[in-house]
């Protein structure tokens, strides 16, 4: 069964898997905080917290899984930064990876291995997504994966637009003595772009299948119109990968994207994020999904370890 914890004073829950822990702070950001696992000889962390948070709120702490809504990354309205246009034309304010992560959430349905819930957005967020909607997300956690979706429902009579996504915090490298060189990252983009301080999109030429995780041109890199929905990452022997699974057509939808990036080279994690599309797609258009009244979509990630 779930146990419960609390941490900056926001209550904590654990759901034990087998070999598996997961922690979550399931009412403030609807934060994964952590994924352990217990090997036959030590424990090693999947996703990665930091022992030490400091002063900073839960929500901007670099760990775990910050969910991204309603769109991810940098947003601009005609070179302004964090701002969007709505439909209606008004430019409203809008926060890098959106504003879920600082909101509460309402628990909706837990099980020994679930855990389900439904933004409850503040004045703030309404402002700045004045739509009618409800966002509800569920975690489903086995012994080696876990899987993540977070559904749209559009209870208005105009249609949403929205490009969520999430921020896996990795740990690695994950063996004594290792470098990030030790490592790689597996996937197949038809496109590569970095975001630049405009807002605009910065096409790159390369689009290789395999980098070392060291490559410094990894880091802030947007790869997106993906060949197959599973990244793989790991060390170069090919053991002991973790696979990053989008939605469940073997090819994804178009535009939908992966992210790398980390705060710096040592920094002991990286991050690998699926997202709908590019950054700034409300400005764009790539990767900007429209849910119609009375209707609702859905985006599904998995990460497991085989």
């Amino acid at each position: 069964m779930p146990t419960k914890d609390d941490f900056k004073n926001s209550d904590l829950v654990t759901f034990s898997v087998g070999s598996s822990k997961y922690l979550m702070a399931p009412i403030q950001g609807f934060r994964l905080m952590r994924w352990t696992i217990q090997t036959i000889t030590d424990k090693r962390e999947i996703l990665h917290w930091p022992e030490n948070t400091g002063d900073n709120p839960l929500a901007f702490v670099h760990g775990g899984n910050p969910l991204l809504f309603p769109f991810a990354g940098r947003s601009f309205d005609r070179g302004v930064e964090n701002a969007w246009r709505s439909p209606g034309g008004d430019r409203l304010s809008m926060p890098i990876h959106g504003f879920a992560r600082e909101c509460q959430f309402l628990i909706t349905d837990q099980s020994d291995n679930c855990i389900k819930a439904v933004l409850q957005p503040d004045e703030s967020a309404k402002a700045t997504y004045p739509f009618e909607y409800r966002l509800k997300v569920g975690y489903t956690f086995n012994e080696l994966s876990f899987s993540v979706e977070m559904i749209l429902e559009n209870h208005g009579d105009e249609q949403i637009p929205w490009s969520a996504g999430h921020h896996f915090y990795f740990t690695l490298p994950w063996h004594t003595d290792a470098s990030r060189s030790d490592y790689l990252i597996k996937m197949d983009p038809k496109k590569c772009a970095y975001h630049g301080p405009d807002g605009k999109l910065v096409m790159e030429r390369d689009r290789e299948t395999c980098h070392e995780i060291s490559d410094a041109s990894l880091n802030d890199r947007i790869h997106w119109n993906l060949r197959h929905n599973r990244v793989s990452f790991g060390p170069k022997g090919g053991e002991e990968d973790i696979h990053i699974i989008i939605g469940e057509e073997n090819i994804p939808q178009k535009n939908h994207s992966l992210v790398t990036w980390s705060e710096s080279e040592s920094a002991p994690y990286y991050c690998i994020e699926p997202w709908m599309g590019p950054p700034n797609a409300a400005e764009h258009g790539k990767g900007l999904h429209w849910v119609a009244p009375g209707e609702e979509e859905s985006f599904k990630v998995e990460v497991s370890l085989f």
